[in-house]
């Protein structure tokens, strides 16, 4: 039987779009996933070099200036000074191993400077009896020296009702720099160390950090679903033109 298409112009220009919209979202994705494996690669090779030391003027050694445009992100780093142990912030809805649990984020002042930097110092365990008790944890006194790596964010959680505001030992959802520093007056850097080393002894401190999640895989996937889209599109409107030319026929 000879095949018979039926061509209509308005389905044709439907499918053109969606077509179109399919395959440029889809390559969007694939130029998204691109730009996460090349950010996968910088952590990689961030992570692979010593450690840098922040001095005196609060800046990183080997940088001029260190802000949130040109930081070296995922970089080791060592600090000395001296924790602000008044300033205390718990970041909620950080589980760990199957446990419900809190980041604690607090201020540590740098050597020789008036600036500061904001430590995530690790994660502690919430009380199952008693959920709104602050756990216990140990600070170093006196002058210290901590290793970590520099991160630009603490993390994202969904929130929860109202922000809390941020204070000593309060307990929220998301914290950012600027929003401590607002708070406690502290020229704080603008950016947080991820505090990493042996726990001391007696330190309920846990510092197992997750690893961060680029989003590779989650970009291609966006990127087959767009191209299956512009391909279930193309093929409806060939299937559905054949469907009507042989109605014509009979």
């Amino acid at each position: 039987m000879r095949l018979r298409f039926r061509f209509r112009g308005i389905p044709f220009l439907a499918t053109l779009v969606i077509v179109g919209v399919g395959i440029a979202l889809g390559n969007w994705q694939v130029r998204r996933a691109a730009e996460k494996m090349a950010i996968a690669g910088a952590i990689g090779e961030q992570g692979s070099l010593p450690p840098v030391v922040m001095g005196a003027g609060g800046g990183v050694h080997g940088h001029d200036r260190v802000d949130t445009g040109v930081h070296p992100t995922y970089r080791r780093v060592l600090v000395t000074g001296q924790f602000v142990k008044e300033w205390p912030v718990f970041l909620d809805n950080r589980p760990y191993a199957g446990r419900a649990g809190l980041y604690l984020a607090m201020p540590f002042k740098i050597a020789g400077s008036e600036r500061h930097v904001l430590v995530l110092r690790g994660w502690l365990p919430r009380d199952p009896r008693e959920y709104g008790r602050l756990p216990e944890y140990a600070t170093p006194q006196g002058a210290t020296t901590i290793e970590g790596i520099i991160v630009a964010k603490a993390g994202h959680v969904m929130q929860l009702g109202t922000a809390a505001p941020v204070k000593p030992g309060a307990i929220v959802q998301n914290l950012e720099v600027d929003e401590v520093a607002r708070a406690s007056g502290l020229q704080l850097e603008p950016f947080f160390v991820q505090q990493t080393g042996p726990q001391a002894a007696g330190d309920a401190l846990v510092r197992d950090w997750p690893a961060p999640d680029t989003g590779v895989d989650k970009h291609r996937g966006y990127a087959v679903q767009w191209y299956a889209l512009a391909a279930m599109a193309a093929l409806f409107f060939v299937i559905t033109g054949l469907r009507s030319g042989r109605k014509q026929v009979e």
